[in-house]
């Protein structure tokens, strides 16, 4: 056989076979694996659904990059990405200074004010002196986590960790937590099914300690390397222009329970 038809033969062959190779990504946009609706929940196909999930295709689709949605353990999601097994955190991640001393993050893509719940009983006073003795249940390594650390434990108030929001809001439906701090949203979602109506209701927005800006941070934002300074630009310039669109607003649309709740980046 002559050896161009060797080199014919060996290109057919590589083009068969990269057509039959599922196609690469360009970024792995890690979320976390424990639910969080309605940002990130899996449906009933197992799909990841919810608004970041959205947010994470409409940015993708910006920069123009094909993305793959990489589900990671919330408490080893920092260490995937400088370990580049992902590229981008794309997981309601608060900007905090800690967080910063080991990765970057974009501009913020969404803000919301933290809330509690409680049982169903009309009691509204969440005052540190009113909540003595009773347990509140966070998510462990959030930014709700440090807020009671540093404001409710002191007066008394007892704390119980969890790996997930939602273990925290079956435990006060079945009356082993008083009050679960969490984003209002989050607890909106829950309150919005029938387990959560029929057992709790909201206590009250939790205001944001204006002098101590390393609880809550500036946002939630896109979590990138430090090094990947080109794609951490290229990203920010993709948030401003979905901002400017009114990208935001559209997706908001499809969850109304987040319509007038959620601050979304300006288009100005």
């Amino acid at each position: 056989m002559k050896w161009t038809s060797c080199i014919a033969l060996g290109a057919a062959f590589a083009a068969l076979l990269a057509s039959a190779l599922p196609a690469m990504a360009d970024l792995k946009i890690g979320i976390s694996a424990e639910p969080y609706p309605p940002f990130a929940s899996q449906d009933a196909a197992g799909t990841w659904v919810g608004w970041e999930i959205d947010f994470a295709e409409a940015l993708c689709a910006e920069v123009k990059e094909k993305c793959e949605i990489v589900a990671t353990a919330w408490d080893s999601i920092i260490p995937a990405l400088t370990s580049k097994q992902i590229d981008v955190i794309v997981a309601s991640m608060l900007i905090t200074q800690e967080r910063k001393e080991a990765i970057d993050f974009t501009r913020f893509y969404y803000d919301t004010p933290p809330a509690i719940i409680g049982a169903k009983n009309g009691d509204k006073d969440i005052s540190p002196a009113h909540m003595k003795g009773k347990m509140l249940g966070v998510q462990a390594a959030t930014g709700h986590e440090l807020y009671a650390t540093r404001y409710l434990v002191p007066p008394g108030v007892g704390l119980k960790t969890y790996l997930t929001l939602d273990e925290a809001n079956t435990d006060l439906a079945a009356a082993r937590l008083d009050y679960v701090l969490a984003s209002s949203p989050a607890l909106y979602d829950f309150l919005g099914t029938d387990q959560g109506k029929q057992c709790c209701e909201l206590k009250s927005i939790v205001e944001k300690p204006a002098d101590d800006t390393g609880i809550y941070g500036e946002g939630v934002g896109a979590g990138v390397r430090k090094e990947d300074t080109a794609l951490k630009d290229k990203l920010n310039a993709a948030i401003a222009a979905m901002a400017k669109a009114g990208e935001f607003e559209e997706i908001t649309k499809n969850y109304p329970h987040l319509v007038g709740k959620i601050t979304l980046p300006s288009g100005e």
